[in-house]
């Protein structure tokens, strides 16, 4: 969970919001990855993070982690851990991170609530810049 402050006058609202959430089925799948990568590495989570690239301006990577890294958020969800970048929180914040598999393709899926707009193949994902102005 991230604590967010807003500011009104004299008055200060702390709230709390989840960064990234993992469902049922991501979770497991980030276990079992992580096992797996445990024989030859001392992991103990899965970092999310974005890069700038596709074409719609951002995209998600996810990496294996040995520790967490200054700054970094920790959510550990049905027994999985991710470290949240903190260049990547303020874009995906509220985010549920999924797991699918079908019968063609197996793959992680991330439900932005802040994607303004998506390339067709869903790789890349553009958040629009709010101003103070357009806050209120």
């Amino acid at each position: 969970m991230v604590l967010l402050s807003a500011h009104f006058g004299s008055h200060v609202i702390l709230i709390f919001v989840w960064c990234v959430r993992q469902t049922e089925s991501a979770a497991k799948r980030i276990s079992e990855l992580l096992a797996k990568r445990r024989e030859h590495e001392p992991v103990t989570a899965v970092r999310v993070g974005i890069k700038s690239r596709g074409c719609n301006g951002l995209s998600y990577t996810m990496n294996y982690a040995t520790e967490k890294q200054k700054l970094e958020e920790e959510v550990v969800q049905h027994g999985a851990t991710v470290y949240v970048a903190p260049k990547a929180l303020m874009h995906i914040i509220g985010t549920t991170m999924d797991y699918v598999e079908d019968d063609l393709a197996s793959e992680f899926v991330f439900h932005n609530p802040n994607a303004d707009a998506s390339c067709g193949c869903g790789e890349s994902f553009t958040v629009q810049q709010r101003t103070a102005a357009a806050a209120s």
